[in-house]
């Protein structure tokens, strides 16, 4: 089969490699479509490697179609070939075919395409997993979501306010909010007018102090953001692109009773990653399906393209997923 392979000048290339061998438990799913995540511009830099057992070349989520099931698959699930699915990855997905253990797949929520479906594993599980396992985030709360021109935000957004979250989130230019006004965001921030810190103490003296912050961005300000959060305020950190080093006022901390949270997906075990998918389909495909929440697609491109693709992210020029067709 051929893969996006990287090469030792960081090239990408559509090459040869060997076809992926099924272990106990996996499913062969031939890939029409894998989309991209800031996880593999950061596996291209190599700073963040697959989990061991992974292919080497980047992709952590796909659709497909179900090629073939190890007997081990046959036996404890309930997937047959020709079934078309969604799958979270460790890696390997910009390729012809993936070997992905069962509990990783996901029947595609009715009325999406493949590259719709694409959009889904890895921002889907990344969004429930910090939004209600390490956030607890309930109606009524006040929520930060950074980058919202992201294709994480532009998930995570629209399911934060369906489940009554009140949501600010971060851009950088005044052309960038109007490019998100589909996203029902509460509060739009243009930071390079105005100040983060500022905005969220202007919302605790409105009487909405922030409860919850999922941030990729990091930088100085976060602590500048600490002394105007709410009592037990989480501020979950899944990256830090503007930065990794911030001041932070402990006794802030402390006394607001401030829960600093570190949180990736891919280093989660396997039996973590299957229970949020099983509550992907139970809690969060309904919504998918009713047109509630929806993955923003910004751009499609043959797998062959893969380096303009992470051109697009790298630049920030994307407002939304951008998605590879392989079939």
């Amino acid at each position: 089969m051929k893969a996006i392979v990287i090469e030792p000048n960081k090239d990408l290339v559509w090459k040869d490699v060997e076809n992926p061998v099924l272990k106990a438990g996996e499913v062969m799913v031939e890939i029409h479509a894998a989309a991209v995540n800031r996880a593999d511009l950061m596996q291209r830099e190599g700073c963040y490697p697959p989990p061991p057992g992974c292919p080497e070349w980047p992709g952590l989520e796909i659709a497909g179609v179900i090629y073939e099931l190890s007997p081990e698959a046959e036996q404890e699930s309930n997937w047959k070939i020709g079934d078309e699915v969604c799958a979270l990855l460790g890696g390997g997905g910009y390729a012809e075919f993936a070997a992905v253990h069962h509990s990783m797949l996901m029947p595609i929520p009715k009325g999406l395409s493949m590259i719709e479906a694409a959009a889904l594993p890895e921002a889907f599980a990344t969004a429930y997993l910090n939004l209600f396992i390490e956030g607890g985030a309930k109606a009524g709360d006040t929520f930060l979501m950074h980058a919202g021109a992201s294709g994480l935000a532009s998930v995570v957004i629209p399911m934060a306010k369906a489940f009554g979250l009140r949501v600010i989130t971060s851009v950088l230019s005044d052309e960038i909010a109007e490019s998100i006004a589909h996203l029902p965001a509460d509060v739009v921030v243009n930071t390079s007018k105005q100040s983060m810190a500022e905005v969220l103490k202007q919302e605790e003296e409105a009487g909405h102090p922030l409860n919850l912050a999922i941030d990729c961005l990091g930088s100085e300000k976060v602590g500048e953001c600490f002394p105007y959060v709410a009592y037990g305020c989480r501020w979950i950190m899944i990256a830090t692109l503007a930065g990794d080093i911030s001041p932070v006022n402990m006794r802030t901390m402390y006394v607001k009773n401030i829960r600093l949270i570190g949180s990736t997906l891919r280093s989660k075990p396997q039996t973590t990653k299957a229970q949020i998918l099983a509550n992907l389909v139970k809690d969060i495909w309904p919504k998918v399906e009713s047109g509630e929440v929806r993955p923003t697609i910004y751009r499609v491109m043959p797998i062959t393209e893969a380096e303009a693709a992470h051109d697009l992210l790298q630049k920030g020029q994307s407002v939304g997923k951008v998605v590879l067709t392989v079939k």
